[in-house]
């Protein structure tokens, strides 16, 4: 991995919604950076999350520029999420925040579980200027022991690709309801499942890796994709 003083990293803030007022971002570039991706955090932790920080820095040190941010309950330590429409006005001035340091590097945008749904949901509703794709960290396909493929309807009203990056023991996506998901978005669609790892990608100690491992082939696979999609 790059070393931290060869990233520019800013703490910026930016107004997510008129009534909710300004939210925290971080903005971390690679020496070259060849993407810039936006990223939304989780339902339960924000864009500080270990997660966040160290898939970001993993991300750096595979030339991909990231933007993360607070949604506004986080931002205020509240603990439930925002209303839907909230979360989605923010992901849209997240992403028109984020272009003011896009310097011309493709755009590609999407998150960790909730931050990658609202991003998706935002864009069946009305497309995201000049994003090129999605890139979900654990797609919430639905709750806990609730299986269902309810939450993923808007995703077939999304028109650029989508890359799925998907634990094997994830309990809020069961791959044989995600997988049918995946073959009916066909092109637009790319799922690729880490053996063993669970919503978080937390893996067992039995299968050899550690998290850092993990979190090493999400950024791999994330390049890669992102350079099929933009070269």
């Amino acid at each position: 991995m790059k070393t931290e003083t060869q990233i520019e990293i800013r703490e910026l803030q930016f107004e997510a919604t008129k009534n909710s007022g300004e939210v925290g971002a971080i903005f971390m570039r690679p020496p070259k950076p060849r993407w810039l991706l936006v990223l939304g955090h989780g339902a339960g932790a924000g864009m500080k999350h270990h997660f966040m920080e160290t898939l970001a820095r993993e991300l750096a040190a595979h030339d991909v520029a990231t933007l993360r941010y607070q949604f506004p309950y986080m931002e205020q330590g509240k603990k439930a999420p925002d209303p839907q429409p909230i979360l989605l006005k923010t992901v849209r001035s997240a992403i028109a925040f984020a272009e003011k340091y896009s310097d011309g590097l493709p755009l590609f945008a999407g998150g960790k579980s909730l931050g990658g749904r609202m991003t998706s949901l935002a864009a069946s509703i009305e497309a995201l200027p000049k994003v090129q794709g999605f890139v979900f960290f654990g797609f919430p396909l639905h709750a806990p022991e609730q299986p269902s493929d309810q939450r993923a309807e808007h995703l077939m009203k999304v028109n650029v690709p989508m890359l799925f990056l998907q634990g094997t023991r994830d309990h809020l996506a069961h791959l044989d309801l995600l997988r049918p998901v995946c073959e009916k978005l066909g092109k637009l669609s790319t799922l690729h499942t880490i053996d063993g790892a669970d919503h978080g990608f937390h893996v067992l100690k039995s299968s050899g890796k550690n998290d850092g491992d993990i979190i090493t082939i999400l950024a791999e696979t994330t390049a890669g994709w992102l350079s099929q999609r933009s070269d």
